[in-house]
């Protein structure tokens, strides 16, 4: 049999609908009208993505792509930058308005620049009737003015990992569950020489998710329901207090470190605990070398505070088309394309769990039960907490985040360079900046 180019863009999506079923044989709900997206005469699409730290998630996504240039003629390059490197390129390509036509951005980055971008609203609509729906946490970053301003990709799930036996060395059975616990722990596993490390540098993923971990888990937050500045308070001065009996628990150098450091670190012995997303372990899982670190690895979620429930942030990642695109049915196109079930199973499924699903219809991809480890990360996309909390996303939420102003002030504070009173003001003054514009 024959299929067209248009055909076989369709051919998963009709398949699932007239059947009933889900991505995996769930049962479904009828989906909404399928959108159609014809591709431009001589389209050709540039996307830029950030640097993989686990090679099955770039591996799936390029072979997705190659499907998509099978099927319909439309070349897609795919360049990749580092972590930290994403979110400025893509705010120059929004402001000159040339560059690539689509990014995978973080967090509520395309609340920076809504009236740069595509309107994503019929296809994420689609989606959303035909996947199970958006997840709440995902869906909040992804709407400006009740539109899709981006399409929700993943949350890369972050959590607590660390070797056992370290652990036990240091005198504890199990991980602890609440904050003094595990301060006293990092204690005990310095005083063995094995001890902690989080950043306090400007690390996008990792650096951001510990310190607002440690901002909420005390009870603080940067803002109130209706986006005013409440960073200058007692909770905040608790997690600071906090955050400086934990840091002089921690390997030397970590108000510096970068996304990459803590992995590195970790690998190579010089700490024994820290968080990060799943790539961790498979990093660890595929060099030799690396054997008996490999099976001594566990992973937690990060222990209670005194605010009494889990509260943690995870990486967002999100797909934008700029409007300066010369391609937007072909961008859709494209994008429609990787979210249908095929291949977004297979992405999640290449990612080994560092990619948490956007749509409810694909918590049931067996990469969640694959494996223990990956326990903590599979309900990323459920239990985020948007940065922005508790104020509503938009501009000055995504320009703080951008900014690191939480980042920076824990960091100033732990290392000595400001009094905890300073490092409070001092971000109270800068968050302000963008919240009153």
């Amino acid at each position: 049999m024959s299929i067209n180019r248009r055909e076989l863009l369709g051919t998963s999506a009709g398949l699932v609908v007239a059947s009933g079923l889900g991505p995996l044989g769930v049962g479904r709900a009828f989906a909404a009208e399928e959108p159609t997206y014809t591709p431009e005469a001589g389209a050709s699409l540039r996307l830029l993505r950030w640097s993989p730290f686990v090679q099955g998630d770039e591996d799936a996504w390029l072979a997705n792509t190659k499907k998509f240039t099978d099927a319909t003629g439309v070349e897609v390059r795919v360049d990749k930058e580092s972590w930290e490197d994403i979110r400025p390129k893509a705010a120059v390509a929004a402001n000159v308005g040339s560059g690539p036509d689509m990014v995978l951005c973080w967090f509520d980055d395309p609340h920076q620049y809504p009236d740069k971008l595509v309107d994503m609203t019929d296809l994420a609509t689609y989606l959303d009737g035909k996947y199970g729906g958006w997840y709440d946490g995902l869906r909040g970053y992804a709407v400006h003015d009740d539109k899709f301003i981006a399409l929700p990709l993943a949350a890369i799930g972050n959590a607590v990992v660390y070797r056992d036996s370290h652990m036990k060395a240091a005198g504890f059975s199990e991980f602890p569950k609440d904050t003094e616990g595990f301060l006293e722990l990092c204690k005990a596993m310095q005083a063995k020489g094995t001890p902690a490390g989080f950043p306090h540098g400007k690390a996008v993923g990792d650096g951001n998710n510990y310190a607002h971990w440690l901002l909420w888990s005390h009870g603080a937050k940067m803002v109130d329901e209706n986006g005013n500045v409440t960073i200058n308070s007692p909770e905040t001065r608790a997690a600071i207090e906090y955050a400086q009996k934990l840091y002089a628990t921690f390997i030397p150098g970590t108000e510096s470190w970068l996304d990459i450091n803590n992995n590195r670190a970790f690998l190579a012995g010089q700490i024994s605990l820290t968080a990060n997303g799943v790539s961790i372990y498979y990093a660890a899982k595929k060099d030799p070398a690396l054997a008996e670190l490999t099976a001594d690895l566990r992973s937690t979620n990060f222990p209670v505070g005194p605010v009494g429930k889990s509260v943690e942030l995870h990486q967002t990642t999100q797909a934008i088309t700029f409007s300066h695109t010369k391609y937007p049915n072909a961008c859709k196109a494209y994008l429609k394309f990787m979210f249908e079930a095929d291949q977004m199973n297979a992405w999640i499924n290449g990612s080994s769990a560092y990619c948490c699903q956007p749509l409810k219809a694909f918590a049931d991809n067996p990469i969640w039960t694959a494996d223990p480890i990956h326990a903590p990360y599979a309900r990323a996309s459920e239990t985020l907490r948007p940065n922005g909390y508790a104020g509503p996303l938009g501009y000055a939420s995504a320009a703080v985040m951008a900014d690191y102003v939480l980042v920076d002030m824990f960091a100033s504070a732990v290392t000595g360079e400001s009094s905890p009173e300073d490092a409070m003001a001092q971000a109270e003054k800068r968050a302000n900046r963008y919240y009153r514009v």
